[in-house]
């Protein structure tokens, strides 16, 4: 079954997440200060999708009010009957579409476009109906196994719980994203069942179908297998917000802020940091700060919707909120300025 150049996109987003033992919604947990479900979107726009339609749930209104600033179609799955339920309620947006689709989930926020872009290549380069996406660990547990026959070849998914002994002990697991043919997509979905341990229809359950019916079902395996796993947990979003802060540091890096100890340093996205900057160590600087050529910051300090002009230095342990300071001052260590008015409404 060839595939068409035509992209939609499905995001799971319904889930409570009980394991986050929280009464938000899981994908609404902030990442780098963001819902995490904003990093999923932002790493899908640059596929230009023609349509991206987000299944809500749990906290439906919230979720939907959270990213009402993307271009996207929220559909409210009314009862949490799986994961193959949820991408049927998406049904009737895609009537009239034709084309591949790409089924992801809300909660992994460690996603990057390009790992995408080389997935739905690969799917199309095949020509397959269904193209699945795996990786492996050294610890598999908690996760859906991919069955391979001797030749390699994809023959299904069994979860976690309704494995036997020995396909726990397979390492190559699904990451739980699909680009799969629309066509084969649904009329697949109308034959899954809920005869399973968790009475849910299993999205996976596609595979063994298309298996059954001679259909062709490809595998992109993810070559990071950290950026595929989903948040469950707060440590799981202690780890994510970390890797998302080293990105952004490492963009900062490469465009001409020195950081002596880049681990210890937070750089909200939302901040403005001019070349030549030197950032010491210890430092937070959040909100619409913004940092002229060649400051320099000393350890521990603190800007929060801060205005340093060029050549300024500001001393170890101080805290700057709401404040600005002139070109070539220097601020004293631990010094305190704090500014209900905004930037302009101080100056060193």
């Amino acid at each position: 079954m060839p595939a068409s150049s035509a992209l939609a996109v499905i995001v799971l987003a319904a889930g409570k997440g009980t394991r986050m033992k929280s009464s938000r919604a899981k994908v609404l947990h902030e990442v780098f200060f963001r819902p995490m479900l904003h990093h999923v979107l932002d790493a899908v726009q640059p596929l230009r999708a023609v349509k991206t339609i987000v299944i809500v749930g749990h906290q439906g209104d919230r979720v939907e009010q959270a990213i009402s600033t993307f271009p996207v179609t929220c559909v409210e799955q009314h009862e949490q009957l799986g994961t193959g339920h949820a991408v049927l309620c998406a049904k009737a947006e895609l009537a009239d579409f034709s084309g591949t689709v790409l089924v992801l989930c809300g909660d992994s926020p460690l996603l990057q476009s390009h790992h995408l872009q080389e997935m739905l290549e690969t799917h199309h380069q095949s020509g397959a109906a269904l193209t699945i996406m795996t990786t492996r660990l050294d610890q598999p547990t908690g996760y859906g196994r991919i069955i391979s026959n001797q030749e390699g070849a994809v023959q299904a998914i069994v979860e976690e719980k309704d494995a036997s002994s020995q396909q726990r002990r397979i390492k190559e697991i699904n990451a739980g994203l699909y680009c799969v043919e629309k066509e084969f997509l649904f009329t697949a979905l109308n034959r899954v069942t809920r005869d399973n341990s968790q009475k849910e229809m299993y999205l996976t359950d596609i595979v063994g179908i298309a298996v059954a019916d001679g259909v062709t079902v490809g595998r992109y395996e993810h070559p990071v297998p950290f950026q595929v796993l989903g948040v469950n947990s707060r440590v799981e979003l202690a780890l994510a917000h970390g890797e998302i802060r080293q990105r952004r540091n490492r963009e900062l890096l490469a465009a001409g802020i020195t950081m002596y100890d880049p681990a210890s340093i937070t750089v909200a996205p939302t901040v403005e940091i001019s070349p030549d900057c030197t950032l010491t160590e210890r430092i937070t600087i959040l909100g619409a700060s913004r940092l002229g050529a060649r400051c320099r910051i000393g350890a521990g300090v603190v800007l929060d919707n801060a205005d340093i002009g060029p050549d300024a230095e500001i001393g170890a342990n101080s805290v700057l909120s709401g404040c600005s300071i002139k070109a070539g001052a220097r601020v004293q260590p631990l010094t305190a300025c704090v500014s209900e008015e905004g930037p302009g409404a101080a100056s060193g």
